[in-house]
């Protein structure tokens, strides 16, 4: 227990160190491009700290009730893509004429650029909240589907002989070997499709959505110099959305699979 507080004390400190050091940085930078070079628009290239954190308690509840939008449909969006990546990734394990005939299209559509397909799908169909569950579907099913992949191949060969010498069914194989052995794998696929789900939300919402982060974001871009604290707070909430996704998944990871090496009070020993 006490090597536990020491740890996370250990970790806590040169953390706490780092971010108060940006900020005095921060907040230095700030004051000498307004004050000491008078550059045109100092505060629209690098405002200052305290008066972001003070607009973001002054329109929190705004922020917060746009951050739930785009949070939401981007993890309704992330679920369906996670679902689809799972799915194709057992289909592709199983048969290799399915991995030959889906893996290169899946491969090929993402050469296309979010930034290109967003409008179009936006123009398509025509509706904000379905046009962000796809987009951010679209991302999230291919890092997982890939990751899954790699995951049910990683079975130790020894111990798949092992099954089919015990003449186990193919489901078992599946449910006692392979799908334990993706865990790994698959969370790796989710922790990188997360925030990029979050992203590509409030991409289609830069679109000309009308409710959402990008939403806040565009309309305070627009107005300019005058709105370039709540600007930058909708660029924080953004992060704060993309990072609390990526913890979300790391902690139901260490909740699923705590046996994993890096989750052990003593690294990769047991």
């Amino acid at each position: 227990m006490k090597g536990n507080g020491m740890l996370v004390k250990g970790r806590l400190l040169p953390l706490l160190v780092w971010v108060a050091g940006l900020l005095i940085l921060w907040e230095g930078l700030s004051w000498a491009l307004l004050n000491v070079a008078h550059a045109p628009l100092a505060q629209s290239k690098l405002p200052y700290v305290h008066e972001v954190v003070s607009t973001l308690f002054q329109y929190g509840g705004t922020l917060l009730k746009e951050g739930a939008a785009t949070f939401g449909n981007a993890a309704i969006g992330f679920l369906l893509g996670a679902a689809a990546g799972v799915l194709l990734a057992v289909l592709m394990s199983v048969s290799k004429t399915i991995e030959q005939l889906t893996f290169p299209y899946a491969v090929a559509s993402q050469m296309i650029p979010i930034l290109g397909l967003a409008p179009i799908i936006y123009g398509i169909v025509r509706d904000e909240q379905v046009s962000r569950i796809i987009i951010s579907g679209y991302i999230t099913f291919f890092p997982v589907a890939l990751n899954m992949l790699r995951g049910l191949r990683s079975v130790d060969l020894s111990a798949l002989e092992l099954m089919h010498s015990y003449a186990a069914k193919p489901w078992a194989v599946y449910w006692k070997l392979r799908l334990p052995a993706a865990v790994p794998g698959l969370f790796s696929g989710l922790k990188i499709a997360a925030p990029l789900a979050v992203t590509g939300a409030i991409l289609v919402e830069l679109m000309g959505a009308q409710h959402g982060i990008g939403v806040i974001m565009l309309r305070n871009l627009y107005y300019g110099p005058s709105h370039t604290y709540m600007f930058w707070s909708t660029i924080l909430v953004g992060a704060f959305l993309g990072m609390a996704s990526y913890g979300l998944m790391s902690l139901i990871e260490r909740l699923v699979a705590p046996w994993q090496p890096e989750f052990r009070p003593k690294g990769g020993s047991r």
